[in-house]
């Protein structure tokens, strides 16, 4: 079952769902439109090798907005610190950003119960697009989860800056410094 605006409201004001900082006027009929924060980090590793921690450049965005470029995977966060304990979250992209060839969440829109922070968001884009800090890209909405629950205590649940991947938090250690385990099967 997914909340309606009203009840995400309700939800926020009673504290069961962290949106903050929480603007009605973001609400939707049955999702809250998220925005994007100050700063980027760009993807450089070239090939990507997911067996290795991911190489990034920041990049801070200024009133004057920043041009993506095609053929580059960025990551940015929400300005909003979201989550749940009682419901899941699922984020996308907006639209209006879509129909201009911007792909948001790319393949991660799910979150995890207990996860409350600012989001990474994965960017990438067809054609150049100019973006600026304090937009909004996206909407979250929020589901009510059937069955026991666990919350997440995964490597990406606590993290509010963007984060690029790296081998250990995708084999859910919290830290990358430990070695990689070498064997990988196809």
């Amino acid at each position: 079952m997914i909340l309606t605006g009203p009840a995400i409201r309700d939800a926020v004001t009673s504290g069961t769902i962290t949106i903050d900082p929480f603007e009605p006027r973001l609400l939707n009929p049955n999702s809250y439109n998220y925005c994007l924060g100050a700063q980027l980090e760009e993807l450089t590793s070239r090939p990507a090798d997911p067996t290795v921690p991911a190489r990034t450049r920041t990049i801070h965005l200024t009133a004057d907005g920043f041009v993506l470029q095609p053929g580059t995977v960025y990551l940015g966060t929400t300005v909003e610190t979201i989550g749940s304990a009682a419901f899941v979250t699922s984020l996308i992209g907006r639209s209006s950003l879509g129909r201009l060839g911007c792909f948001l969440q790319i393949s991660a829109d799910l979150g995890q119960l207990g996860a409350v922070h600012r989001w990474t968001l994965e960017i990438t884009v067809v054609q150049p697009l100019r973006i600026y800090p304090g937009m909004r890209v996206g909407q979250v909405s929020f589901w009510q989860p059937s069955g026991s629950r666990s919350p997440y205590h995964g490597h990406y649940g606590t993290l509010s800056v963007p984060a690029a991947w790296s081998p250990r938090a995708a084999a859910g250690h919290g830290a990358t410094s430990a070695p990689l385990l070498q064997e990988v099967t196809a």
